[in-house]
């Protein structure tokens, strides 16, 4: 089953940010475009590494009008007590949510139910909280928050011309392709 187009559900849950506890509910996340990146859990090996690449591209997802949401199945303070303990999770901005109930992993599909973990999946949702791409990989495989950034860049480029597309490793500033019977064989 695809995922593509599926409306994300209600959920509410709660989230470590900016050094504080908060509830976060499906309605928050709508009006912005949204990344859910789930990760397996915290004091892991490649997950830190994952979450300060993402970091490492905050600010240009926050310019690109984009929130990012980390998930795992810890709770919110599992997620507080490593960032207490680690001076790399410490580093995050964003919200990290908690999903001990794996509402959202199973939501979602990438929950492993024998180990109670999330595989490394990452959707792109818009803002009216449908899903427009996502990735999923193996626990040892981890992602790269720049074909990330790319990824929502033409998730919100085919948004706002939806007359036109993308291809392979396209940017902004590139030419894209405008689907029709004259391309046909040309490309």
């Amino acid at each position: 089953m695809s995922y593509i187009n599926k409306q994300v559900e209600n959920f509410t849950v709660q989230a470590y940010h900016a050094g504080e506890f908060k509830e976060v509910t499906l309605e928050d996340t709508k009006g912005k475009w949204a990344v859910y990146f789930f990760y397996p859990a915290d004091f892991s090996f490649v997950c830190p590494t994952e979450l300060v690449d993402v970091q490492d591209h905050y600010e240009t997802f926050k310019e690109m009008n984009c929130e990012i949401y980390s998930v795992s199945t810890d709770t919110h303070y599992v997620h507080k007590a490593w960032a207490d303990a680690t001076d790399t999770i410490k580093r995050i901005e964003y919200p990290m949510l908690a999903d001990p109930s794996q509402t959202l992993s199973k939501q979602f599909g990438v929950l492993v139910e024998d180990e109670g973990v999330a595989l490394r999946g990452t959707f792109i949702v818009n803002p009216e909280g449908m899903i427009k791409a996502y990735e999923v990989n193996d626990m040892g495989i981890g992602r790269n928050a720049e074909e990330l950034v790319r990824k929502v860049q033409a998730a919100q480029f085919v948004a706002e011309h939806g007359d036109k597309v993308c291809p392979a490793k396209w940017t902004p500033g590139e030419e894209t392709l405008e689907p029709s019977l004259d391309l046909v064989g040309k490309i």
